[in-house]
């Protein structure tokens, strides 16, 4: 280190040896170039061209009033992309009691628990309540009169276990909190995005969004009734409410879609757009740009699995139960033939595997664009024309990568992946396997006459 002091300006002046530039570059560090695309050292006055000077305690560059009045309508707009295209899925889910958000007009996100929004679900979870009480107690009695085989017993129950999803709806109420903070961070990636590559964030979800909205109600509502007249008196007060159960079972599977959909395609944005940049000059201040974005974009993929850890892995293990009854009740009545009773069970299973699937599958491809897909653009960007800077600012974004987990977690529970699904269907198997030696171990009741008959006329 060498000190001088200088005698116009009274103090003392050196260098510490430090590096070309500063390399701690934090999630909302911006480079500040002025109109002409100079950027000017603010302490010592030098002009620089194709620099980069980061200002570490503000992140962007200083508006005028008159610039905010003007930029306060389109940022809005521009920075609103994700919940605009995933909006119709809230609206159902705020409808069925689910979701109790409020819009607030400076445009974010709230959970406000006195709102009109929390106070419209407690009356709707009341009533549906109320309602599956009352369908409880009568499945209850139904399987308290059951005289006939271990199978039918089972099947019986699964209309009491497809009465559990109604617990989705406190446990979302629980997590509403950590979800609007993630719709709110969402409003942040876009806003760093936006003015990074000047553009706002297209994601092209809404028409996706509306169609899920609109047919999953209806695909489940008519699930339930083949279900309902195949393998029991159809009555359409019973009906009713498991209608409104399934719809928000499914409804959540749509929001985890067009959330894990949302991440895949910004992630396969933010490639493209970094790729594109290093074609310009200066690629050491844009490496460290997109690097930033970058670390929000996994940020934003971990807080989607914690946000709603607890409901999710609820769903899980609700589908893996109902799976595994709906497919011993068919296998135990094979050697019957297929009648209609199957007709209920096949669809329930079917729907249920197709629900799980999704849910680890969208997961898995979701982890996969926000780390793998990018670390392979990474490693194939053709560094021998870049300079030094910009061959470490590579190098740190690769580490980066590295150091920061992108996979989707349920509270640290388990990782949302492929994965996840091979293991549940190797354990259900298993279970499959016990319930059907059970079976096999109880005589039919025809049998069991017989052998009485025999043994009580020798």
């Amino acid at each position: 280190m060498s000190l001088f002091f200088n005698s116009e300006t009274m103090r003392f002046e050196g260098s510490m040896h430090e590096p070309k530039r500063n390399r701690n570059v934090f999630l909302d560090v911006k480079p500040i170039p002025d109109d002409n695309g100079t950027i000017v050292n603010p302490t010592t006055g030098q002009v620089r061209r194709n620099a980069a000077v980061f200002n570490n305690r503000v992140g962007f560059p200083p508006i005028t009033p008159k610039e905010a009045f003007v930029n306060t309508a389109t940022t809005a707009s521009q920075t609103n992309m994700v919940y605009e295209s995933s909006k119709p899925i809230y609206l159902v889910l705020r409808a069925i009691g689910v979701f109790p958000y409020t819009r607030l007009p400076s445009g974010e996100t709230a959970f406000i628990l006195a709102g009109p929004s929390m106070v419209y679900c407690v009356m709707f979870f009341l009533l549906l309540t109320v309602y599956i009480v009352f369908i409880l107690l009568n499945r209850i009695e139904i399987v308290r009169t059951l005289e006939g085989r271990f199978e039918e017993s089972v099947i019986a129950y699964l209309f009491i276990v497809n009465i559990l999803p109604i617990l989705i709806i406190p446990l979302m109420w629980y997590e509403s909190r950590k979800v609007v903070s993630v719709v709110n961070g969402w409003v942040d990636f876009e806003t760093v995005y936006h003015k990074t590559s000047g553009r706002a964030l297209e994601l092209k979800l809404r028409t996706k969004a509306q169609v899920v909205a609109i047919l999953l109600p209806i695909l489940c509502s008519l699930s339930v009734v083949i279900t309902h007249v195949t393998m029991v008196d159809f009555k359409l007060l019973q009906v009713i409410p498991y209608c409104i159960l399934d719809t928000i079972t499914y409804m959540m599977g749509g929001y985890w879609y067009l959330a894990c959909e949302t991440l895949s395609i910004t992630a396969k944005i933010l490639a493209e757009d970094f790729q594109r940049a290093l074609r310009h000059v200066g690629p050491a201040a844009k490496v460290s740009e997109y690097r930033s974005l970058w670390l929000r974009l996994s940020k934003l993929a971990r807080d989607t699995g914690f946000s709603t850890c607890y409901t999710f892995t609820f769903i899980c293990l609700y589908l893996f139960f109902i799976i595994t009854l709906s497919i011993y009740g068919l296998m135990s009545q094979i050697s019957d033939g297929f009648g209609v009773k199957d007709i209920g069970l096949a669809v329930t299973a079917f729907c249920s595997v197709g629900l799980l699937f999704y849910i680890c599958d969208e997961a898995h491809y979701a982890s996969f664009n926000v780390r793998t897909n990018f670390q392979k653009k990474l490693l194939m960007v053709e560094l021998s024309w870049m300079n030094t800077d910009a061959q470490t600012e590579i190098n740190m974004f690769l580490r980066a990568t590295e150091m920061n987990p992108s996979s989707i977690n349920l509270g640290g529970f388990f990782d949302v992946n492929r994965t996840l699904f091979k293991s549940l269907l190797a354990t259900m198997v298993t279970y499959l396997v016990v319930l059907l030696q059970f079976q096999i171990s109880i005589p039919d009741e025809p049998s069991a006459m017989l052998m009485h008959s025999n043994s009580s006329h020798s």
